[in-house]
């Protein structure tokens, strides 16, 4: 068959809306389209009992209640609710600059891994300016964080544990069901990031021992723009402070007009995820690893970056030596693929989060994310393959670094001299 060019290995970026859920959407542009917070004629009506759907549909992918569901613009604002809220409303002191003796540090303290998502550590970080105590904790070089790092991080002024379910850039799994059953036992507000979990590998928040869950639509082939925040209602129930007020929307937690058409599609997908899960892993996980397979073997001085099993299925985080990156994806244009997160591509620094691992530079500069989806095939895996052999190979001929590999000498013990 065919490939169709260009193809699309960046599905950790965001996905193409499957057409299902586009059909569901249509009505609520131009037929139905009535604010769901207008309760006193049928267009309203209309919405609300879409965003009711949905949010069954929402909730039982999780294993939650619908009533635990409040609905975002996506995983960014989830994440910055869940945090900020939970961290404000559980402060040990109320004073949002300083602690008791007027220093900073006396608010509370938080747990988080320095390789998380910017959406995860830039809140912290305005915590910290808040007075909040947190601890960035390093991350092992296969990139999975354990209950014992945790236990071994908490202190009796812990209020909050925040740990992503899957890495968005290398995809490695964290131990978040063992986490979260050690923040119960401590009874610390535990939150997960569950961008590029959630609709692909299996989720049950009670099980897991999960207080606070954020997941986005545009992640797992819904619209953009849309996203929710699981907000455990018992054993504990949660209660988290807004950072957004104005009619006290979604239980006074999130204020603002409901997107009805944008969160329709959401339902819809997680609908449609629940039924192929299995499936879709099972498909994604052989493409991945022929993907790895092939490059591996057809390549010298290539390494996958991450734990080598514990990683969600369509996540492949690879480093080709004596390459630099932005030239081995000028050199791919037809492979839509990406050399980190899509939120920091724009940067020219290595990924922060290979850098967390130990990484070097040079090395992580020469990586690629690829990141396969639901209309991903064999075909393209292919073609891939032999496209990023043929570039890697092309740009290693013009390096002088190659060349000295090649001849057995171990260029990170040259010592230039400089002038």
């Amino acid at each position: 068959m065919a490939v169709k060019l260009p193809i699309y290995m960046d599905n950790a970026a965001t996905t193409r809306t499957d057409p299902r859920a586009v059909e569901a959407m249509l009505p609520y542009f131009t037929e139905k389209y009535g604010n769901a917070a207008s309760r006193n004629h049928k267009f309203g009506w209309e919405g609300e009992d879409a965003v009711d759907l949905a949010r069954e549909q929402a909730a039982a992918l999780i294993g939650a209640s619908p009533k635990e569901i409040v609905w975002t613009s996506g995983s960014t604002e989830s994440n910055n609710l869940a945090i900020k809220g939970a961290a404000r409303m559980y402060a040990k002191t109320p004073d949002a600059r300083h602690g008791a003796n007027g220093t900073t540090g006396g608010r509370g303290h938080i747990i988080t891994v320095a390789h998380e998502h910017k959406a995860v550590l830039d809140p912290c970080k305005r915590l910290q300016s808040e007075g909040f105590d947190v601890t960035f904790l390093q991350p092992p070089a296969d990139g999975v964080i354990t209950r014992s790092m945790i236990a071994a991080a908490l202190r009796e002024d812990t209020i909050l544990v925040t740990v992503m379910w899957a890495n968005n850039e290398i995809g490695t799994i964290n131990e978040i069901p063992e986490i979260g059953a050690l923040c119960h036992e401590r009874g610390v507000i535990f939150h997960t990031d569950a961008t590029q979990w959630v609709g692909k590998m299996p989720t049950d928040v009670e099980r897991d021992s999960i207080d606070l869950l954020s997941w986005s639509s545009h992640k797992m082939y819904g619209p953009k723009g849309v996203g929710a925040l699981y907000v455990r209602r018992r054993n504990p129930r949660v209660r988290l402070e807004a950072i957004q007020d104005g009619g006290g929307h979604e239980r006074g937690m999130r204020s603002g007009t409901l997107n009805v058409t944008g969160i329709v599609g959401f339902g819809k997908a997680c609908e449609l995820a629940m039924h192929s899960m299995e499936s879709e892993r099972e498909r994604l996980l052989s493409l991945r690893r022929k993907l790895e397979r092939e490059l591996s073997s057809r390549l010298e001085v290539v390494q996958v970056n991450g734990h080598a099993d514990r990683r969600v299925p369509h996540i492949l985080n690879i480093s080709f030596g004596f390459v630099e990156g932005e030239s081995l994806l000028m050199g791919i244009k037809d492979i839509a693929c990406s050399s980190g997160s899509a939120c920091t591509s724009a940067s020219l620094e290595p990924s922060y989060v290979l850098k967390s691992l130990g990484i070097g530079d040079e090395l992580a500069h020469s990586s690629l994310r690829l990141s396969l989806g639901r209309w991903s095939t064999e075909e393209e895996v292919d073609y891939a393959v032999e496209g990023i052999v043929k570039a890697v190979n092309h740009l290693r001929t013009m390096s002088p670094l190659w060349d000295l590999h090649k001849e057995g000498i171990d260029v990170s013990k040259i010592q230039w001299q400089t002038h």
